[in-house]
């Protein structure tokens, strides 16, 4: 058979060089380099390090000023208080530029930085409507052979102190949202019970999957989390449940967070960090030691929530990894682990990786293995969606048909 597409002198960590060859989108050989079939097209690519293409585990596609004016950031009165972070947000998204050209100036961003497969939460609450959704949707579809976005119905200002939520929320799935969101049950909404009855009802009842913000600390943290495992495990939703950011996770002592590492590795709930900046943030060794699911995203970028942001996982990867004391190969290894194929795990993308099978996302790296790329995290990078070329040198490339 003639392949469509014969990628020579491609390197591959831990190995030589290998011959990659694509067909109808997918990756159909892993062939030594000697070996090469005839192909209709072939590309060399020069020696370069080949990683899958990169998952960002957690964004905000519609809050994101990237590309916009600057935005001073605003500091919370007395301390890091949500309520008032979305009061200013809420200023702020009020004299931007309009969702739209934001979402696509951050979609590009990404896209020419190696990301392939994304997951963004989008605001569905009483104080938007479906307006942000609807936006987002459309630029979703504009994007659709770039890359592939799953979205989250992500209620900010509350399920039950925002009037209609629980109703939006549920709509949001029928207009297209792939999950259902939620936030801090407990210090946000003040009934953790009634707001995750919400969540996992609209969740039980159109068999999508849950995300749920969470940054209470402490042990108001850790409730919420086993209460969370609990409704899991109830509704048998093991590997279909997230918890982002769970600062909780960070401040625990060692006793009580090895309870909760073994409930959330049997009760299959994932959590999402990205290692943000003068906080606790879940320890990525000791949760991945007993079997827990961690990934990786960047989070806000530019935004009303802090002022950082390059939307490269790559650089998140790093960061993760040397805020986690990762020195070692192997450790830098599992810091780049997160944001390919655990983030692929956590979003349950069964056709993704370098094998066989899989759909032909990769990235090519100037590095010699993927512990160097984590430490050097270099530029100059070409991203392949199914095969095809979509970004050099950060420029986005358009498939032709």
């Amino acid at each position: 058979m003639v392949v469509d597409k014969l990628f020579i002198n491609a390197r591959l960590d831990r190995g030589a060089r290998h011959a990659i060859t694509v067909h109808d989108g997918r990756i159909s050989h892993l062939l030594p380099e000697t070996e090469r079939p005839e192909a209709r097209e072939v590309v060399d690519l020069a020696g370069a390090l080949v990683v899958p293409g990169f998952v960002e585990g957690h964004i905000h596609l519609d809050t994101s000023f990237y590309g916009d004016a600057w935005k001073p950031h605003k500091p919370c009165t007395n301390g890091f208080d949500v309520h008032e972070r979305v009061t200013f947000q809420a200023q702020n998204m009020a004299a931007a530029a309009p969702m739209d050209v934001r979402a696509r100036n951050q979609l590009d961003l990404c896209i020419g930085l190696g990301t392939t497969r994304m997951r963004s939460h989008v605001m569905v609450d009483g104080s938007v409507g479906l307006k942000s959704l609807e936006t987002i949707l459309r630029v979703r579809e504009e994007y659709r052979e770039l890359i592939e976005i799953q979205l989250v119905a992500f209620p900010q200002s509350g399920i039950l102190r925002s009037p209609g939520t629980p109703e939006l929320l549920d709509e949001a799935i029928k207009l297209g949202a792939d999950l259902v969101g939620g936030l801090d049950p407990a210090s946000f909404d003040r009934d953790v019970e009634k707001h995750l009855d919400v969540v996992f009802g609209i969740a039980h009842k159109h068999g999508v999957d849950i995300d749920i913000h969470l940054h209470d600390p402490g042990m108001l943290g850790l409730f919420e989390l086993e209460q969370i495992a609990a409704r899991t495990r109830a509704l048998g939703m093991a590997g279909h449940v997230t918890v982002s950011h769970a600062y909780a996770l960070g401040d625990l002592p060692a006793d009580p967070l090895k309870k909760i590492a073994d409930v959330l590795a049997t009760s299959g709930v994932a959590i999402m960090t990205n290692a943000p900046g003068a906080r606790p943030f879940p320890p990525v060794a000791q949760l991945r030691a007993a079997g827990v699911t961690v990934f990786s995203g960047n989070d806000n970028i530019r935004d009303s929530w802090w002022p950082y942001g390059d939307g490269d996982l790559l650089n998140r990867a790093m960061m993760v990894g040397y805020r986690s004391g990762f020195y070692v190969d192997d450790e830098l290894r599992i810091a780049f682990d997160l944001v390919t194929e655990a983030g692929a795990k956590a979003l349950r993308l069964a056709d993704y990786g370098l094998r066989v099978g899989a759909r032909a996302d990769f990235v090519t790296v100037n590095a010699e293995h993927v512990p160097e790329a984590v430490v050097a995290v270099p530029k100059g990078r070409s991203v392949y969606k199914g095969g095809c070329l979509v970004a050099r040198e950060g420029r986005i490339i358009r498939p032709t048909t």
